[in-house]
């Protein structure tokens, strides 16, 4: 991914169970210092899903990097951003708060 430039990446996810799942996904970026300069325009996390018994499905998100990363003497030896998802189940009436806000 080129910085300033969109992308658009996606994750699978599967409901192993015979249930129906609703749940909530969470981030992490690696390394920890580029974090605020990756940005999410669109996420399959800023909301629950459900996912049906067996089901399988890709998981869209839209980012884009910071174009000053390249700026940023601290980022000068980083090549490589690594953006993972962890994906549970939610706790009925349990809300995420969207990131950067109250």
């Amino acid at each position: 991914v080129v910085p300033g430039e969109t992308a658009l990446a996606f994750y699978k996810a599967k409901n192993p169970t015979d249930k129906p799942i609703i749940g909530i996904s969470t981030y992490n970026v690696v390394p920890f210092e580029a974090g605020q300069y990756f940005n999410k325009i669109q996420c399959f996390c800023f909301e629950e899903q459900r996912l049906n018994p067996q089901e399988e499905v890709d998981m869209p998100v839209f980012f884009y990097i910071d174009p000053e990363f390249v700026e940023d003497p601290k980022m000068a030896k980083v090549d490589l951003i690594t953006l993972s998802y962890t994906f549970f189940e939610a706790k009925e009436g349990q809300k995420l708060p969207l990131p950067g806000y109250q």
